[in-house]
């Protein structure tokens, strides 16, 4: 039987990011609009001041451009037969991939307030990868090791997930303490 379940996590909180969001595209608007009236009067003061004058708003709103949709993100998360992928999704049209896991190569697993997860972050040399958006959530980890390098990936998955996860963890791996 083929097991299957992806999962979108996003903030509950939104109303930050909301008033960020659209004022980002705001504040864009209005920077490019002094830009390109400055463009416009370089022919005829053409000198240091007006070249600075003019690059600051067009940089402004060509940074805000890159980054305004960073602040509806999401994460998603596609558990397929006993693999994990893991993706960031920006405003709905953007996805980065973040990586992939073989549950079945995972050192261990399980919740954050477990003295487990202590056990297995108080170590040098661990990469620690927060892919959450909600800190009052249920919160879970896995640490694995690639290529000799410890890793720590903590995550929000539903108990669904959750049940999926364990199934195909190997022996010793499932931590409750």
């Amino acid at each position: 039987m083929d097991r299957f379940l992806e999962e979108a996590v996003s903030k509950h909180k939104r109303g930050l990011d909301e008033v960020l969001y659209y004022g980002s595209w705001v504040l864009m608007i209005f920077c490019a609009v002094i830009g390109v009236s400055m463009v416009y009067s370089l022919p005829y003061a053409f000198n240091l001041y007006t070249v600075i004058a003019t690059l600051i708003p067009l940089g402004i709103a060509l940074y805000l451009w890159i980054i305004h949709d960073r602040f509806r993100t999401e994460y998603e998360y596609t558990f397929t037969n006993g693999s994990l992928d893991f993706a960031m999704v920006f405003n709905n049209k953007k996805r980065k991939s973040l990586g992939s896991l073989n549950i079945a190569k995972v050192d261990a697993f399980g919740k954050v307030n477990s003295g487990s997860f202590r056990r297995h972050t108080s170590g040098n040399n661990i990469k620690h990868l927060r892919w959450f958006l909600n800190r009052d959530s249920e919160l879970y980890y896995i640490a694995f090791s690639k290529e000799g390098a410890k890793s720590v990936i903590v995550f929000e998955p539903s108990e669904e997930m959750v049940g999926y996860i364990k199934h195909y963890l190997p022996y010793g791996a499932h931590q409750e303490n």
